[in-house]
């Protein structure tokens, strides 16, 4: 498995106390994403500036503390990750085996005292599908409790549903030409594989991250109502996240150009009307 961030978190990404695991890869593009690291398949390669050193690349991309990425995506050899081993040039993941990441999970059990256990989340944890899958298996069979946080695109998503305690699925927007101009992929599926969760899966926990002037306007939060009263149930919750900045320095790492601008920022009015009506859903619980 190909694992960016991994560390103990509490109640943001599950029940309890989780171990949670960053898998690598992402087949949405959003450009509020704060993980941006996590979203090619492959890795990238991170830079610290604090920390470059000029003589790890031959071809003369580091100046300072400045990267010439041009430089970077031209080159095949990657000299300065395959050849050293710096903390201002690394490469975004780990490479763990699912018998190493089970055993890691066992050895912090004591950890899980408050009903918490391990998730899965990413980039995007479904891209890595088999082992995922096979991790999933084998915790259920460990007796940990097993939460997943996906964007609810993969075909085969109900396959994980029987080794899911708690399965967390974002909804970005109800309309789909709006949602691939945002996110680079329709939104067909995902709904889709909302609503088989909704009907099968015994947790369910729905949540939308709210950005201005992509899905705050007046008919985006009207769709998003119509589509939870079509899903709601004792086992659905949902879940309004407000957009935040916090990636804004890992894009820089990346190389890349945060184009997010403050308008991304809701107003709190709107943020906690919106929350209202969800929780005013037949008593529908909504978590802020």
């Amino acid at each position: 498995m190909r694992i960016f961030q991994k560390g103990f978190n509490y109640s943001q990404d599950g029940q309890g106390n989780r171990l949670v695991y960053h898998l690598q890869g992402c087949n949405m593009h959003c450009p509020w994403c704060a993980n941006p690291e996590g979203m090619p398949v492959d890795g990238v390669i991170m830079s610290d500036p604090e920390w470059l050193l000029e003589s790890v690349c031959p071809y003369h991309a580091i100046k300072g503390t400045y990267v010439d990425r041009e430089i970077c995506r031209a080159c095949e050899g990657r000299e300065c990750i395959t050849e050293h081993n710096t903390k201002g040039m690394y490469l975004s993941y780990e490479t763990m085996t699912v018998e190493e990441v089970i055993a890691q999970a066992q050895a912090n059990e004591m950890m899980f005292y408050d009903g918490g256990g391990v998730t899965f989340t990413g980039g995007e944890a479904s891209v890595q599908f088999d082992e995922l899958k096979e991790a999933l298996k084998a915790l259920k069979g460990c007796g940990i409790h097993t939460a997943v946080e996906t964007n609810g695109l993969h075909e085969r998503l109900s396959e994980l549903f029987p080794w899911i305690d708690q399965l967390i699925m974002d909804c970005k927007l109800c309309d789909a030409k709006k949602h691939e101009a945002a996110t680079g992929v329709s939104n067909v599926r995902i709904l889709e594989n909302i609503r088989e969760a909704a009907l099968h899966h015994p947790r369910l926990h729905v949540r939308v991250p709210l950005i201005g002037r992509v899905n705050d306007g007046s008919r985006d939060r009207e769709e998003f109502l119509a589509f939870f009263r079509e899903i709601m149930g004792k086992n659905v919750t949902f879940e309004v996240l407000a957009y935040h900045e916090f990636g804004r320095k890992k894009w820089e790492q990346c190389g890349r150009e945060y184009r997010m601008t403050k308008e991304a920022y809701v107003d709190e009015r709107v943020l906690q009307e919106f929350r209202q009506s969800i929780a005013e859903m037949n008593g529908c619980y909504c978590r802020t």
